[in-house]
């Protein structure tokens, strides 16, 4: 007699248990609710409700993304060669584009979709809400991440300074005309944004949904002392992972140094701001202290190689962080900056860039170390544990089926090097999500894709002019900025800081 709540997944090769160890026997893998119950060979184990089989293909855990921004979906492909603190007035133009709901939902889908065809099946959206806070278009963001089944943890980059004070030199540099009209531009309010995480995590906590929230804090520099520790206070309450944009250019170790009198990191340590389930997204520029303050912290260390070379922000000392013990997990960013959130590009990428960092190669990032950092890391960042990350009993089902009769792992020598440096989306067959299937024969299960990506490129049309006006509209915000990235230039940072920029 068959049990309706277990499924069998037969016929499949896959990577193991949290050392990801290659088992190229056909496989039995049976879930049971949103878990594994067993692992064994195949054909020996019945009793279930549905038997898919998945022949010639590797099951591997899902990719975690711990960070993307999906409110820069719509302006992939926009802008190219400018460095993060003069990109970021693209993205947050002086002019709002507003979206309606539908087309909110639309937007958020792009990357959902990107994301489960490469691979990712869990992935974090810091998403920007724009002026105000309007909760009918959270919640169709929200309501894409439901429909196609994806494992989704929002945050909202919270901040309670106007951007423009996020930056040193402001007052010597940006014209006071400019500079009032920024301070005074619409942004929700302190209270307004701790309500709403609140109140989200009264049904959407990350325990017990599949599309939750998050703490987002969307950078030190960017809050007051008093709302940074209030978010850190109520990530304590409730229970919720934090990320939040730390060091990730040399710019900010100047804007640490002035505004708190030493490089942030070390700030967030003195403060106590540091804890486990607590990611610092990028973490490019560190010096050996605040290495050492986050593996005593058992904070983590996201490393966004893509979104770094991209934004020219530098290459993070991946080896440094894994010596001290520091968690490494591995986030895309946005794809205004990247034009993609494929986390197989950023598993290639982690791995390839870390070899620039020194001569000593056996110091450089293996493909197994850069896969354990976008698997099992990556559920650690965010409070899982040991349950999200790895293909072993009682972990969350969440796997994702490779086929293995392609030219990427043709011959066979090492499925983990061949997956890293050259998979990139193209064998992904099947991929399940709290013991859901949400893909099966390359097809998405919970939404018709050709007809979502026919509606996003007509509503998109008319949304094009918007767009370019947004950003002309911030040129002279762009110049301003650019001033204080010159002068930032010339001001020292600490002299131990690794050098990231090669």
């Amino acid at each position: 007699m068959s049990h309706p709540d277990r499924l069998l997944l037969r016929g499949a090769s896959a990577l193991l248990g949290d050392e990801l160890r290659f088992e190229p026997a056909p496989l039995d893998v049976l879930i049971e609710g949103d878990r594994i119950a067993a692992i064994e060979p195949a054909g020996t184990i019945g009793e279930a409700a549905r038997l898919i089989e998945l022949p010639r293909q590797m099951l591997v855990p899902g990719l975690v993304n711990g960070h993307q921004h999906s409110n820069e979906h719509f302006q992939r492909g926009r802008a190219e060669n400018l460095p993060l603190e003069l990109w970021m007035q693209l993205v947050r133009t002086r002019l709002p584009v507003p979206l309606t709901p539908r087309q909110v939902y639309l937007r958020t889908l792009i990357g959902a979709i990107e994301s489960l065809r490469t691979g990712c099946t869990t992935l974090v959206d810091d998403l920007a809400p724009g002026p105000a806070i309007d909760r009918e278009r959270i919640d169709a963001a929200l309501q894409a991440y439901e429909d196609i089944g994806l494992r989704a943890l929002m945050g909202f980059a919270m901040m309670d300074k106007p951007l423009l004070d996020s930056f040193p030199f402001v007052d010597a540099l940006v014209p006071p005309a400019l500079a009032d009209e920024l301070r005074a531009a619409a942004r929700p309010g302190a209270d307004e944004q701790a309500a709403l995480v609140r109140e989200l995590a009264k049904t959407r906590h990350p325990h017990e949904r599949r599309v939750g929230v998050l703490v987002s804090a969307s950078a030190p520099q960017r809050c007051s002392h008093a709302f940074l520790m209030r978010l850190r206070a109520l990530a304590d309450e409730l229970c919720l992972p934090v990320i939040s944009h730390v060091q990730e250019t040399r710019l900010q170790v100047v804007t640490g140094q002035l505004i708190y009198g030493r490089p942030i990191v070390e700030h967030l340590a003195a403060i106590g701001f540091l804890k486990p389930a607590t990611s610092l997204i990028h973490a490019v520029w560190l010096n050996p202290r605040e290495i050492a303050a986050l593996a005593e912290s058992g904070a983590t260390a996201q490393h966004n190689p893509w979104s770094n070379l991209l934004l020219g922000s530098g290459v993070q000392p991946v080896r440094e962080l894994l010596d001290a013990g520091v968690n490494v997990s591995l986030g895309s960013d946005g794809s205004c900056s990247t034009m993609t959130t494929n986390m197989l590009t950023v598993m290639g990428t982690a791995a390839g860039v870390a070899k620039l960092r020194g001569d000593d190669y056996s110091r450089w990032l293996t493909a197994r170390e850069t896969l354990h950092a976008g698997t099992l890391a990556g559920g650690r960042a965010l409070g899982y544990g040991e349950a999200l990350g790895s293909l072993r009993v009682g972990a969350l089902a969440d796997l994702v089926g490779y086929r293995l009769d392609t030219v990427t792992f043709t011959p066979l020598n090492d499925p983990v090097r061949q997956l890293v440096y050259a998979e990139r989306g193209a064998g992904v067959r099947f991929a399940m999500v709290a013991g859901r299937p949400v893909m099966h024969e390359a097809r998405l299960i919970g939404i018709d894709e050709a007809a979502i990506l026919d509606e996003i490129e007509r509503e998109y049309r008319g949304l094009a002019d918007r767009y370019a006006a947004a950003e002309a509209s911030s040129a002279p915000v762009i110049d301003a900025v650019a001033a204080l990235y010159r002068r930032s230039l010339a001001s020292a940072i600490p002299p131990d800081t690794y050098r990231a920029r090669l």
